[in-house]
């Protein structure tokens, strides 16, 4: 059998005909019922009296209210609400004391009226308005548009209503702040319907007034990402140049979590997301970095503080040069990126005999930006003395110059300290003073950048016959090169030095060398 329900009216009506029958016993009736006997006596009374409405609860409205709001007082209460539509008791109570209206309602009471006349409550309004997203692009409903005051741009309300479909979040939540803002809307309602912070429903107020529509929906970045910090991004790679071993890590090459740890340890705290995106950013690839990237000579510190001592120190009368050698590289169909018709693909044979091979040796006077260079049948110390015997007599009007290589063998050999230490004893012409950079750390020398230019320049997509026609083009490069630096130092027009990687000035952030442009 299924559980009965009864309500209170049933009940009344049932208990009613039970007591209405000759033999009833009125106290065992109220104990089935469950209620007085001066109720069940009140209810039968009233049955014989009222008939089938004395089964209804009588209203308990008292009938005389002496502390009754005026109707004249709702009616301001309501006049000051038309006009102030986002205003609640306490304000309209505190406009009504500064108009001078008597016998003021509490602002409770005010809320109540408010209420009352379906002012205050406005879950009709907002269901409709939860609504919009789903009407057409453009259209509003009717109630709403003349609601809107007449100086709102049409274009801006286009564009409002447009953005309530877009299919991002907060291009829906915006469009719905400035709506409601236009509409005349309490702040709390739109807030607790999509569940909107208060200060972002202030912030898009403001983003709005200071730029427009447009202002409010473009995508923002932050001004303060950590991503486009210079300074961070400095440390990071004059950290990721040193061994780890400077820092009491026991590797020989970085991990991002040990690279997030030092750089909190040197002032500039970053996570392991921006690490991975600074280097990202930089044209490298984790792999890439771990080998390009990392010095492990054990006095790398000491080495790069030596030559930043040197140039912040360099004098008129002196000259520091970066020096290295390019290549050998054979001379043959080069590949690379070029303008091809559509469903054309340039082809590289894979395996090709080669036309001969062209070594450079090159170095950049990094304060006038000028290159001197020759080439080389071999890469040994012979070829760097021939340098350094070049250098001095093309700039034998300076006192000191500074020749600065990486620690290739022939770069260290006794035989050239030999020379130089001869050379200084007769006090002829400048003084020569090695500046060895640390060891692997090519990408701290400045004429690998050249090189990197250089080679996306002239060498690769190239198909030269001969060596002569390399050295040719090589030739013109560094002469137009240095003609646009002696002309004008500061970089200037699309020339095709632009294509080196870095700013041909020495930086313990420098990735000069690039590792696919050889």
């Amino acid at each position: 059998m299924p559980w009965s329900f009864r309500t209170v009216v049933e009940a009344r009506q049932e208990f009613v005909a039970l007591a209405s029958s000759p033999r009833a016993n009125i106290r065992a009736l109220c104990r089935q019922f469950d209620v007085s006997p001066k109720t069940a006596y009140k209810l039968l009374a009233r049955v014989r009296t009222m008939g089938a409405s004395a089964y209804l609860d009588l209203s308990r409205r008292p009938r005389r209210s002496p502390s009754k709001t005026s109707p004249a007082i709702e009616e301001e209460i309501l006049s000051v609400r038309l006009s102030h539509p986002l205003w609640g008791g306490r304000r309209i109570a505190g406009e009504l004391r500064r108009h001078g209206t008597e016998k003021i309602p509490a602002p409770s009471t005010i809320t109540s009226i408010l209420s009352r006349c379906c002012v205050a409550n406005p879950m009709d309004s907002m269901g409709e308005f939860a609504a919009l997203p789903a009407e057409p692009v453009g259209e509003l409903p009717a109630r709403w548009k003349g609601k809107l005051s007449p100086a709102i741009d049409e274009a801006d309300l286009r564009i409002v209503t447009e953005h309530l479909l877009s299919v991002r979040v907060l291009d829906r939540r915006r469009a719905m702040v400035l709506l409601t803002h236009w509409l005349g809307l309490q702040q709390s309602w739109l807030c607790r319907l999509i569940g909107l912070s208060p200060a972002t429903w202030r912030r898009c107020l403001r983003v709005y007034a200071e730029g427009g529509v447009d202002a409010l929906f473009a995508r923002r970045r932050s001004p303060t990402r950590k991503v486009d910090n210079e300074e961070l991004r400095k440390l990071l790679f004059d950290t990721l140049h040193r061994p780890p071993g400077e820092f009491g890590i026991n590797r020989t090459t970085w991990k991002v979590a040990d690279l997030s740890r030092v750089l909190a340890q040197r002032g500039q705290p970053a996570s392991e997301d921006i690490v991975r995106e600074i280097i990202k950013s930089s044209g490298y690839r984790w792999r890439k970095a771990r080998i390009v990237l990392t010095s492990n000579d054990p006095e790398f510190a000491q080495k790069l503080d030596r030559i930043k001592s040197i140039l912040s120190n360099l004098a008129a009368d002196e000259a520091f040069f970066s020096i290295d050698e390019f290549g050998p590289f054979a001379v043959k169909h080069q590949p690379g990126k070029s303008l091809t018709a559509p469903g054309e693909w340039p082809l590289v044979q894979q395996w090709q005999k080669s036309r001969g091979t062209v070594t450079l040796t090159a170095a950049i006077e990094l304060s006038s930006n000028q290159i001197t260079h020759f080439y080389s049948e071999k890469k040994n110390t012979a070829e760097m003395i021939r340098m350094m015997k070049l250098l001095l007599e093309k700039y034998q009007d300076r006192k000191c110059i500074y020749l600065s290589w990486d620690a290739a063998s022939w770069h260290i050999s006794k035989e050239l300290n030999r020379i130089v230490e001869d050379h200084n004893s007769r006090i002829v012409g400048p003084t020569v003073v090695i500046a060895s950079l640390p060891a692997r750390a090519q990408f701290l020398n400045v004429i690998e950048s050249v090189f990197s230019g250089m080679a996306r320049a002239i060498i690769h997509n190239s198909n030269y016959q001969s060596p002569d026609e390399v050295k040719a083009a090589i030739d013109r490069y560094f002469e137009e090169r240095n003609e646009h630096f002696r002309i004008s130092p500061r970089r200037a027009g699309n020339k095709i030095w632009r294509k080196e990687r870095v700013a041909a000035e020495f930086s313990p952030a420098n990735n000069c060398k690039d590792p696919r442009l050889g």
